[in-house]
């Protein structure tokens, strides 16, 4: 004898609460918020220093020239090594890092860890040239910071000299 039986499989459980998108919305506002508020300082900044030439980058940071290679030169490529020194500031010069806290620096071009606005902006760079960077909060360490000196959403300044490019060996 034979007997059919059906498997009616347990039905889904329902979450208990509904989560709406307003978190994510008051986030939104919230970052559009400090955006605006850094972006005016900077505007602030680049007023009360109209003898340097600033730059706005693609990338969402501003820049200006300290010292600048005229001649034809290389600027660094995907696995370049680039060797550079750089010092950190706030908004009000306030030196949070020196180029000696942060040491001479090797950085394997885009295959190495380094927040999104220096890798950007040494994209740009040349050996021997020195640029200092106006870096929004979400460009530099962003919500996070860096979990030692610089806090949540800190705007930065960032004075970076490349000292050499070595180029990768294509094969």
């Amino acid at each position: 004898m034979l007997t059919f039986t059906s498997c009616n499989s347990p039905e889904a459980r329902r979450p208990v609460s509904v989560k709406t998108g307003s978190y994510i919305d008051k986030s939104v506002e919230l970052n559009k918020k400090i955006n605006s508020q850094q972006h005016e300082l900077i505007q602030e900044i680049i007023k009360n220093n109209p003898n340097k030439k600033f730059i706005a980058s693609q990338n969402g940071f501003w820049y200006y020239y300290n010292v600048k290679i005229e001649r034809d030169s290389i600027t660094p490529k995907f696995g370049d090594l680039v060797n550079f020194n750089y010092s950190i500031s706030d908004f009000n010069n306030n030196t949070i890092y020196t180029k000696e806290e942060l040491k001479t620096r090797n950085y394997s071009m885009d295959q190495e860890e380094l927040f999104s606005g220096l890798r950007e902006g040494l994209k740009l760079m040349k050996a021997g040239e020195t640029i200092t960077f106006l870096f929004p909060s979400n460009k530099a360490y962003g919500y996070y910071g860096d979990e030692n000196k610089i806090g949540t959403n800190i705007p930065i300044i960032c004075k970076v000299t490349i000292n050499t490019i070595t180029q990768k060996e294509t094969n």
